[in-house]
């Protein structure tokens, strides 16, 4: 509980500032929105990443059995934060096509390669 009370107070600090400037609820969603958009593909990349951290330990630590089940562990947590956060992807968009919200849109998390002309 106490835990949940520091937490409350600390989200209402960062938040704060964000509710006294905005005019309404729609641009503070707007504003929680673009954070969203902004950390999702953050923590995609970090997933994949801690997926190849975790087989580069378990791949270099070949005669070292106590080292290889820790980068199994490893691995395991990246595929599962993987598929879990690609699967909320494809649910929302199940459902948006299943309940025609064609308005409401999620972008794939993507990266910029640059303009071809």
């Amino acid at each position: 509980m106490k835990d949940f009370v520091r937490i409350s107070i600390v989200g209402l600090a960062i938040f704060a500032p964000i509710a006294t400037f905005a005019a309404d609820l729609t641009s503070i969603l707007g504003v929680i929105n673009g954070l969203i958009k902004t950390a999702t593909p953050i923590v995609v990349a970090l997933a994949l990443l801690g997926f190849f951290w975790g087989l580069a330990i378990y791949i270099f630590n070949a005669g070292n059995t106590k080292e290889q089940a820790k980068g199994r562990s490893i691995m395991i947590w990246g595929i599962l934060a993987l598929f879990i956060m690609l699967s909320v992807f494809g649910i929302v968009g199940a459902l948006q096509s299943t309940f025609q919200l064609q308005n409401v849109t999620i972008p794939i998390p993507s990266v910029n390669t640059g303009t071809y002309n």
